[in-house]
């Protein structure tokens, strides 16, 4: 599976990545409608965007949390009953919410954030998942 890996000694913090993401999901502008997020820490950028554990289906009463043949971790919106228990749940952090936006959203390394980047700081690597081929 591929999941989104920044760089953080190539990013400059332009934030490109966060409008392109938010343009994509949300056809908005802004940071909250992005699913991945860019702070300054330490001086340093830290990425924080879903490293596609899985987790969060676990906690989903729904069933609205699903892996896709892919291994990306999928939200089916019409099952989703707003809860937000993925969120309070999400290990990284990368389960989201914006106001006006009823489901949460997450990355689903759709590499619009990649092509974004200035700065190249942002690539999609594959991953190896467990139950999934090689």
């Amino acid at each position: 599976m591929k999941v989104l890996v920044g760089d953080p000694g190539k990013c400059k913090l332009v934030h490109a990545c966060e409008a392109a993401c938010a343009k994509v999901l949300h056809k908005k502008t802004g940071r909250p409608h992005a699913a991945i997020r860019v702070d300054p820490v330490e001086g340093q950028p830290r990425f924080q965007v879903c490293n596609q554990c899985g987790e969060c289906i676990t906690v989903c009463p729904t069933g609205a949390l699903t892996r896709a043949k892919s291994g990306i971790v999928l939200l089916k919106k019409d099952l989703c009953v707003a809860c937000y228990m993925c969120v309070g749940f999400c290990p990284s952090l990368s389960m989201v919410r914006a106001e006006g936006v009823l489901p949460p959203f997450k990355c689903i390394s759709c590499g619009q954030c990649v092509k974004a980047c200035p700065e190249k700081a942002l690539s999609l690597v594959e991953q190896p998942h467990e139950g999934l081929p090689s």
